[in-house]
């Protein structure tokens, strides 16, 4: 069986150098139960894999989770966060892109309200 992976089939020309390489797209929706979150990030092509951070803060200013991605293998990620705590609105998910040696790009944030899970029927 053939996969086809089009990060792997691009021409290393055409991605991203470290100091190119951003995040394009940060966006997250609540799950109906209202303590899990889906991420979903978009990066750039790139010629070397990044490392991510991606935290998730309550109205407070809270972290109520997080989680590091190292060396992505590919340029499109979801994934899933738990959060933790009571219900605290809006909630702020930040992601900030870099590499060990440098460079380090500023964080993106992405605010949104999580609903609290409705009752189950009686």
């Amino acid at each position: 069986m053939d996969f086809y992976l089009p990060q792997h089939s691009a021409d290393l020309s055409n991605r991203a150098t470290p100091e190119e390489t951003r995040i394009l797209q940060l966006s997250a929706q609540p799950y109906p139960d209202g303590y899990r979150l889906r991420v979903n990030l978009e990066i750039t092509p790139f010629q070397v894999r990044p490392y991510i951070e991606v935290i998730l803060r309550d109205a407070d200013g809270d972290e109520v989770a997080s989680t590091n991605i190292v060396e992505p293998m590919s340029w499109k990620l979801e994934f899933t966060l738990h959060v933790r705590g009571e219900l605290n609105n809006p909630y702020t998910v930040s992601a900030r892109l870099y590499f060990p040696d440098g460079p380090d790009n500023e964080p993106l944030f992405y605010s949104f309200d999580v609903e609290p899970p409705s009752a189950p029927p009686a």
